[in-house]
């Protein structure tokens, strides 16, 4: 090889690697040359001068010494990964190859920077210990459904909606159904009901899992021969649609108590007159398709979170009075007022009211009677004297004082005014809103009837 001048050697060794040392036979350091494409380094010229073991971890250097005993030996180059430590106390780690440069002993060292590499086995280290943690997880969540699903008691399968296949169930549910888990898993769940089709089948589960209200599927299992319901709730896992589905035998005894729970539960939804849930401020949570048919109502979602008062002919009034009655006394029967429906029309009905505060959120129930028949009734004159007298009393809260006293006496009209003040406990203000009269005009009819004195006032 031609021969190479100094300052073009230099350039060559510094660009041939990230870090190049020259170390006399001493291990002193020389020369350091750093890339000058590499300045993640600095210049590191305060290194020039000082011993080599000063700037490598005392690990480096028992292994620097072990190589240097191989370089001296006759090998020509020698590998091996250093650490160095700056004045900083900075560690960085460096992979060198050794060559003897001299027959003095002198020796030269081309590191290559092994940082770009660590950080890259980190992120892989830490990569896989995500993922363990993650399989750990998965595993425990596994296992925990498992168990889950080995324990239960109650017949439990799950159904795809986009295949219709059973994806899982647990052993009680295979045993009504007649067959093994390994059996059913995979199966098409239609296939193991007689007389049902597949996709009639998973649409009929899906609009039963969608409603409320709607009752378990009847069906006979095709394996065992038994009548079953089944009574699925839909759910999204992973982006598909999958149905739980609860299975009972259709001849299961029942406890009492169970049985009553279904005998109101059937009353609730089934029952002729109207029944409405509401909290404390009179806010409605649940209510009966009776009560639906009363409002006109198209379901139950346009109901729910709306107050009482938006019912009530009166509004706000007929709701203070009902609040306040029932908290005091607990019950109320027999409230005759008005319901307005969706489309503006009126309904003349009977209200009975509960308090249930026993338990944290206490519960106003209403049963509400459709009492339009019984009011053309009276409105006919059909009735005996003491019945219409009982009737223009209940008629006070639903109809205004004017048309009350059109048909009445002053007998009747002094009536209406006592009913109007006991239902609102002596509160004249909420007795004219009832009676649809001013303030004025309550005290000029109470000072003609001799009631201004009423309960002491």
């Amino acid at each position: 090889m031609p021969v190479i001048a100094p300052e073009l050697m230099t350039e060559l060794l510094a660009s041939a690697a990230d870090l190049t040392l020259l170390v006399t036979p001493a291990r002193r350091v020389v020369s350091v040359l750093v890339n000058p494409g590499h300045r993640s380094f600095g210049q590191l010229t305060d290194w020039e001068g000082m011993a080599l073991a000063d700037i490598l971890t005392e690990e480096s250097n028992r292994k620097l010494d072990l190589r240097l005993q191989e370089l001296r030996s006759g090998q020509v180059s020698v590998a091996l990964e250093l650490n160095h430590v700056s004045q900083q106390v900075w560690e960085f780690p460096v992979r060198y190859a050794l060559h003897r440069v001299g027959a003095d002993g002198s020796f030269l060292m081309l590191g290559r920077d092994l940082r770009p590499l660590a950080e890259v086995q980190q992120q892989l280290v830490s990569a896989q210990l995500a993922m363990e943690r993650d399989y750990e997880t998965q595993r425990e969540l596994d296992t925990r459904y498992r168990v889950l699903m080995e324990m239960t008691r109650d017949p439990v399968m799950l159904v795809s909606v986009s295949s219709g296949r059973i994806t899982d169930l647990n052993p009680a549910s295979a045993k009504l159904l007649g067959g093994t888990r390994a059996e059913l898993v995979g199966s098409a769940v239609a296939q193991e009901f007689d007389g049902r089709r597949r996709g009639e089948f998973i649409e009929t589960l899906a609009n039963v899992a969608a409603s409320e209200a709607a009752a378990p599927v009847e069906v006979t299992a095709r394996r065992s021969q038994r009548r079953v319901l089944v009574a699925p709730r839909l759910f999204r896992a992973a982006g598909e649609r999958i149905l739980l589905c609860l299975i009972d035998p259709a001849d299961k005894q029942s406890r009492p108590a169970d049985d009553l729970s279904d005998d109101l539960q059937r009353l609730y939804h089934a029952g002729a007159d109207g029944i409405v849930f509401a909290d404390s401020e009179g806010v409605i949570r649940a209510a009966n398709e009776a009560f639906l048919n009363l409002t006109d109502a198209s379901n139950i979602a346009a109901v729910r979170g709306r107050s009482i008062a938006d019912y009530l002919v009166r509004g706000q009034v007929d709701l203070r009075v009902l609040l306040d009655n029932v908290k005091r006394t607990g019950q109320l029967r027999l409230y005759a007022t008005r319901l307005t429906t969706d489309f503006s029309g009126q309904v003349a009905v009977e209200l009975s009211a509960s308090w249930l505060n026993d338990g944290p959120n206490p519960v106003l129930v209403l049963v509400v009677r459709d009492a339009s028949r019984a009011d053309a009734l009276r409105r006919s004159g059909t009735g005996m004297p003491d019945d219409g007298a009982r009737s223009v009393m209940e008629l006070v809260g639903s109809s205004t004082l004017k048309d009350i006293v059109a048909e009445t006496t002053d007998v009747i009209e002094k009536m209406c005014i006592e009913t109007a003040l006991e239902l609102t406990r002596n509160n004249r203000v909420a007795a004219a809103d009832m009676l649809g009269l001013s303030r004025q005009s309550l005290y000029v009819k109470l000072r003609k009837y001799g009631l201004v004195n009423r309960d002491g006032d």
